[in-house]
């Protein structure tokens, strides 16, 4: 059984940066989205960033400009690049995986932006 495994959360203070990534724990062929959602106390999950096969990003508009996703397809990994972090992005985070037939989630990773 594949699994994500996601690391590089913590605690940061307002303004400062994370790199969260995301590996599968084998090899995984057609992928055809990679993404990453956060899920805040008490809120539901919500979708921060995709990269697509092809390499094309979205982000949510809460993030744009701060969040940078990136990849290696060739090893299935996958990174958050998150910048001028608020006390508003704290969150748990979990990669997700997407195939045409099923789909795979990481384990989450807590993310906490205080002073």
């Amino acid at each position: 059984q594949v699994q994500l495994v996601e690391s590089g959360g913590g605690l940061v203070q307002p303004g400062g940066s994370l790199r969260l990534s995301c590996a599968a724990s084998a090899s995984i062929s057609s992928i055809v989205f990679m993404r990453w959602y956060r899920q805040a106390p008490g809120k539901q999950r919500d979708l921060v960033a995709t990269i697509s096969a092809s390499g094309n990003t979205n982000y949510a508009d809460s993030v744009k400009g701060r969040f940078t996703i990136s990849r290696n397809a060739a090893n299935n990994t996958m990174w958050l690049q998150m910048n001028s972090l608020k006390p508003e992005d704290t969150a748990v985070y979990y990669c997700n995986f997407q195939l045409l037939t099923r789909e795979y989630w990481g384990q989450g990773t807590q993310v906490t932006v205080s002073s």
